[in-house]
């Protein structure tokens, strides 16, 4: 009886000491939890997704976005105080042409150089409007339209190698950027405002007679363009009316009436569009008076355009 209560003390005895070392080890490794000794494990992802249960193992990473460049951050505006086209440092001035009434066609200045289809004179009056101060340099197109089809290329050179339509979309795009209502000069608005306006000294080409001073044209050209406005302006400080490139007029291409008209459009019907200022030709071509026409679908590379408003 003795013996068999002694093994059952020693029994109790192991199950007391090993109950004791349970409770001790359970509470060191909590205190080691608590502690922040050992990391909890946590679930990795190659995406960079933790903890995520629909993330899926992809060896491949995403490349990182690119950072924009400095231009895309840039937009283009019309400033009212300056009549002003800005985009980043660049701008693209109008000039206020105040209305009035003028000769159009082969007046005296133009000597005997005239053809057909400049004549007969006749007296056209104008609303006041703006133009543009130069062609419309490649800067501009490309912040419109996002690509520059110029041969020649350079931020102030003319754009060039654009048809009528071409500029039609380009100032459709230029207009719901800046909410006014560009357009291209009427073939009238275009030759006053070559002639000086009400400010005309009767010059043959546009701002003088002594056509190197004014313009570029194949005495002087090297057979490309140039930079708008490096040579001298005419009378309204408008670049460029004589030679450089040819620029179109919103017009429909017809002869003359010899009748007195008013703010003139363009013939009902024809199938070319009227284009002047002559460009890297003779000296003939880029008179004030002097007319051409093509078709609006073509493209040249010395063909381009200004602005009115």
């Amino acid at each position: 009886m003795t013996m068999k209560l002694l093994k059952t003390f020693r029994f109790s005895l192991r199950m007391f000491v090993l109950g004791g070392l349970l409770i001790t080890a359970a509470v060191c490794f909590n205190k080691t939890y608590a502690q922040g000794t050992v990391s909890r494990p946590t679930k990795t992802h190659n995406n960079g997704n933790s903890g995520n249960s629909n993330s899926t193992n992809n060896s491949k990473s995403k490349p990182p976005k690119k950072k924009q460049s400095s231009s895309s951050s840039l937009h283009l505006t019309y400033d009212n105080a300056t009549n002003s086209i800005v985009y980043g440092n660049h701008s693209y001035k109008m000039v206020y042409i105040s209305g009035g009434t003028f000769d159009m066609g082969a007046t005296p200045e133009q000597d005997n150089e005239p053809f057909n289809d400049e004549k007969p004179v006749h007296k056209v009056t104008l609303s006041s409007y703006q133009i543009g101060a130069t062609e419309v340099p490649q800067w501009l197109w490309v912040a419109v339209m996002d690509h520059n089809p110029s041969v020649f290329i350079g931020d102030n050179l003319p754009v060039e190698k654009v048809s009528w339509y071409d500029c039609c979309d380009f100032i459709s795009r230029l207009n719901s950027l800046t909410g006014k209502n560009f357009n291209l000069p009427t073939e009238a608005q275009w030759e006053y405002a070559a002639r000086g306006g009400n400010q005309s000294r009767g010059y043959k080409y546009s701002g003088g007679d002594n056509l190197d001073a004014v313009a570029w044209y194949n005495g002087n050209c090297g057979g490309k363009t140039h930079p708008v406005a490096t040579k001298s302006p005419n009378e309204l400080s408008l670049y460029d009316m004589s030679g450089n490139v040819w620029e179109w007029c919103r017009d429909w291409y017809g002869p003359y009436d010899k009748s007195s008209q008013t703010d003139p459009i363009d013939p009902s019907s024809s199938s070319c569009r009227v284009r002047r200022g002559g460009s890297l030709d003779d000296a003939r071509i880029c008179r004030v008076s002097y007319r051409r026409s093509h078709s609006p679908g073509i493209r040249r590379i010395n063909l381009g355009f200004r602005l009115a408003l």
